[in-house]
């Protein structure tokens, strides 16, 4: 799978590199934190996102020596928060928490954004990683892609895929595959993950993707059928489902969405290295990655810069995806 699928590596593999980071020459480590550090997560509460940062919170709580306080500040694909956060002082008292989709796709959906992925924020290399899962109705004889593949080009312009909004990433994601399957399925965007699930439970969509926590009741009652997952091998949560790839959907079509972490551009390197370092070691507690599991996420950890990369990398990969699709920006 190529490498701008993945974050990063081990999150034990990275503690080492945050000493690194921390040997600034000649300066002074500031004092830090001096007061109650804010977290705004720039999507509603509840869900995996809200989970992961309250998490991750309150052990920074525990080893910084002040309040970390979750603000949910919803709206405009992440926008408001990430304005907020990137017009805030860069002192390390504010952070932001977005997505893959807020970060990298929104610059190509809209024609003027109040913040600028590459110049506004200092990343702190610290992700979860969100899986997808491809799913039919069971209703559907429907087992596999090319199952899918095949009755979609029997049946030209009756299938379709529900996603969760015009250019988001599973929309994306699925234009991706389809053109790598030769099939065209309709586009049906719905508003949010339960609408998407509940049209397919009603017969109204073919096919959707989402995390597995977003079906996972559906999936063990039998309602929906898993025929594929996003990931470079297979999830122990449905070992019998094969991947992407396996199914011949391609190696680099479903792309991992993600929750990160950032700080205002010109915060300090030090304060942006401990803050590394200790989300780093929050994500390695075996108490924290039980809980992100059961919400499907996967913790991953690099360098600020490494990150940087990737979002610059994404960037220009959405821009041409989107180019072709004829999305018009707003």
């Amino acid at each position: 799978m190529s490498s701008i699928l993945r974050l990063g590596f081990p999150v034990a593999a990275c503690l080492g590199c945050s000493a690194i980071l921390a040997q600034v020459p000649g300066k002074t480590e500031p004092r830090y934190p001096t007061r109650p550090v804010k977290v705004i997560v720039a999507f509603s509460p509840g869900g995996g996102v809200d989970l992961m940062s309250r998490l991750v919170a309150q052990k920074l709580t525990e080893s910084l020596g002040q309040p970390v306080l979750v603000e949910n500040r919803p709206g405009a694909n992440g926008l408001i928060g990430s304005e907020a956060v990137a017009r805030s002082t860069p002192d390390g008292h504010t952070l932001l928490v977005t997505d893959r989709g807020g970060l990298t796709i929104n610059p190509s959906l809209y024609k003027s954004l109040p913040y600028n992925p590459l110049k506004d924020f200092a990343y702190l290399g610290v992700s979860t990683e969100l899986r997808y899962v491809v799913a039919t109705s069971a209703a559907l004889p429907i087992s596999s892609l090319q199952e899918l593949a095949r009755m979609a080009k029997s049946r030209p312009g009756v299938l379709n895929f529900a996603s969760v909004g015009t250019g988001s990433l599973i929309h994306l994601n699925f234009e991706q595959m389809n053109a790598h399957l030769g099939i065209d399925l309709t586009h049906v965007p719905y508003k949010g993950t339960v609408r998407a699930v509940t049209a397919v439970l009603n017969n109204e969509a073919s096919v959707m993707m989402s995390s597995f926590a977003g079906v996972a009741g559906f999936v063990r009652d039998g309602r929906l059928r898993p025929i594929a997952v996003g990931r470079p091998t297979r999830s122990p949560l449905l070992p019998e489902v094969p991947t992407v790839a396996e199914a011949g959907g391609g190696d680099d079509t479903v792309v991992a969405g993600y929750f990160t972490f950032a700080a205002p551009a010109g915060t300090p390197p030090p304060i942006v290295a401990r803050l590394h370092a200790e989300i780093s070691r929050i994500f390695a507690l075996p108490d924290v990655v039980a809980r992100l599991d059961l919400a499907g996420l996967e913790p991953q950890s690099t360098t600020p810069e490494a990150f940087t990369e990737g979002v610059r990398r994404d960037i220009a990969r959405f821009e041409r995806l989107v180019k072709k699709l004829g999305i018009t920006p707003q």
